[in-house]
């Protein structure tokens, strides 16, 4: 079986230096629409260095975001990269990210599920400084054709949404050149830039990278919510629902109380084709 759970689960962690500094937290903030209006001051707190603030999904990306591509070459993975999705994103945070720094991430497989038809691999990376841990994330990559083992299958993440109208929908265009700019963060596979490469993959052009969308609707419920107050945030995540396409605009609906946010987000083009659910963002 190309998945030993039981070897990927016990297999040591890998560590890595990773370092950022002001300019990597800008180019991640414009890559995910930041900047417009260029002079608003609520879009210099992602822009300008002389105020920056650092969203927390940053972390997806800092460093390159290494977390995910080391643990699907662990011992007990063995794996064609083909059939790999990736499911979900959480992220929980230690205490506000800096706008620089140097820390160490460490990456190990956190659990493995079998879901049938299926396998789910929850790859979690914790970073930590001189001062103490910064962030913990896990992906949940979702494996095609690799289940059926007699696994575990995990928990259930779905969330019910309240029974009322959202207290707040926005809408964020995509911009027609923004995966190519997100893209410099650190995730280069072709899928969201080259067309003829998307056409092997089934579509019709390049798509949005999911966790540009991820870092888009943390911003949105930020900036809508919180005050434009990244510090607030403590967790967030989310379940990637379906595909989302350069020149599109995303429909962001939230429901708030009780410091958690619930958020749904569609293509609003496509008549609101799912593209996140059970999204999360847990708040002081």
């Amino acid at each position: 079986m190309p998945i030993d759970a039981a070897k990927a689960l016990a297999a040591e962690p890998r560590s890595a230096e990773i370092a950022w500094d002001h300019k990597d937290v800008q180019l991640y903030h414009l890559g995910l629409g930041a900047g417009s209006p260029a002079t608003d001051p609520a879009e210099l707190r992602y822009t300008l260095e002389s105020r920056l603030h650092v969203l927390p999904s940053f972390a997806t990306v800092a460093g390159a975001g290494m977390g995910v591509v080391g643990g699907l070459s662990a011992p007990g993975i063995d794996i064609d990269l083909a059939a790999v999705l990736h499911g979900g994103q959480s992220i929980t945070l230690h205490r506000p990210l800096p706008t620089g720094g140097r820390a160490v991430s460490t990456s190990r497989v956190a659990a493995v599920y079998d879901k049938g038809k299926a396998a789910i691999l929850v790859l979690r990376s914790e970073a930590a400084d001189d001062e103490g841990p910064l962030w913990t994330s896990d992906a949940q990559i979702f494996v095609r054709g690799e289940g059926g083992w007699g696994g575990d299958r995990g928990p259930s993440e779905r969330l019910e949404l309240p029974g009322r109208e959202p207290d707040r929908t926005v809408e964020r265009p995509v911009r027609e050149e923004q995966a190519l700019l997100y893209r410099l963060s650190g995730d280069w596979n072709p899928l969201h830039a080259d067309p003829e490469f998307a056409a092997l993959a089934g579509f019709d052009r390049p798509i949005l990278h999911g966790l540009c969308t991820y870092g888009m609707t943390l911003k949105a419920v930020v900036d809508t919510l919180l005050g434009g107050d990244v510090t607030r945030v403590r967790a967030y995540r989310t379940r990637f629902a379906g595909i989302v396409f350069p020149g599109e605009t995303l429909r962001v609906r939230m429901w708030a109380g009780d410091g958690r946010v619930q958020v749904t987000v569609t293509a609003a083009e496509r008549d609101d084709a799912p593209v996140l659910a059970d999204t999360l963002v847990t708040h002081s």
